[in-house]
């Protein structure tokens, strides 16, 4: 099947952000993608200053229009993130919508942001925003998907489980910085695929010079075999890629070390 991902150029205004990634799903449906991804934060800049301005309840303006857009082109549509609100309380979300428009999936966030590298970049989700708590899959006719936002790509617990779920495919909207991304972005995708024998794809935003946080962009798919197959660059794009499923199966039966596994000695487990 066909996979896009779109890294979009994000500003500030919402009515605007949404426009762009529609017209982009359009566009990536019509070359043949089956599923299509979005950046995190995609309606609204990076930051916690804007969370809360930008925040909306699920279902809301966004999502809604989303899920048009899904089944206007039958797709499973991965809306990157938006900052949701409910309960009095912040969340960075991600929702999955598939060709009937209906909503198979809301991720929230479950690893917050929250770092400090002297000299280079301090930022802190929890300031705003509460994390999630559980982890989050959906079927497609193609494989069970499995779906983490950005800092989640750190947590190889969290992958290893999706792995043992069925998952063959990870998608993970995400917002790497320059100095976070240069560093780690493409090594941590290698390393979950390589490590659970899936395919893994992230997907940025575009880069923005003039933005208070400036993404790495670089949205990228890696193969099972460790190798990136498909990669942007910093500017507005669609990229595509075509999973092989039976590649997947084949490396798998090449190096089978899912069924290697000493659960005797040592195990991972999702605990809710």
């Amino acid at each position: 099947f066909r996979l896009a991902l779109i890294q979009l150029h994000v500003s500030a205004v919402k009515s605007e952000n949404l426009h762009r990634a529609c017209a982009l799903v359009r566009e990536a449906s019509a070359k043949g993608a089956n599923v299509v991804a979005l950046p995190e934060c995609f309606n609204s800049p990076y930051g916690t200053q804007y969370f809360k301005e930008y925040a909306e309840k699920i279902p809301g303006e966004s999502t809604q229009r989303l899920s048009e857009v899904a089944k206007e082109c039958s797709i499973y549509l991965v809306g990157g993130s938006i900052p949701e609100e409910d309960g009095g309380k912040l969340y960075n979300t991600c929702t999955v919508f598939g060709p009937d428009g209906a909503m198979l999936a809301k991720h929230r966030k479950v690893h917050l942001f929250d770092i400090d590298i002297p000299g280079k970049i301090q930022f802190k989700e929890s300031e705003t925003l509460s994390p999630g708590n559980s982890l989050s899959m959906f079927d497609t006719p193609y494989c069970k998907v499995g779906l983490g936002i950005c800092y989640d790509i750190r947590f190889a617990e969290m992958a290893q489980i999706y792995g043992q779920k069925g998952c063959q495919l990870l998608i993970y909207p995400g917002a790497f910085n320059l100095t976070t991304g240069p560093a780690h972005w493409e090594l941590l995708q290698r390393g979950r695929a390589v490590d659970n024998q899936v395919y893994v794809a992230a997907v940025s935003p575009a880069r923005d010079e003039k933005a208070s946080y400036v993404a790495w962009g670089h949205s990228t798919v890696v193969n099972p075999w460790g190798e990136v197959i498909a990669k942007a660059g910093a500017e507005e794009t669609v990229i595509y890629t075509d999973i092989d499923l039976k590649k997947l199966t084949e490396i798998r039966q090449q190096i089978p070390i899912l069924s290697q596994k000493r659960c005797d000695l040592y195990g991972v487990e999702m605990k809710k």
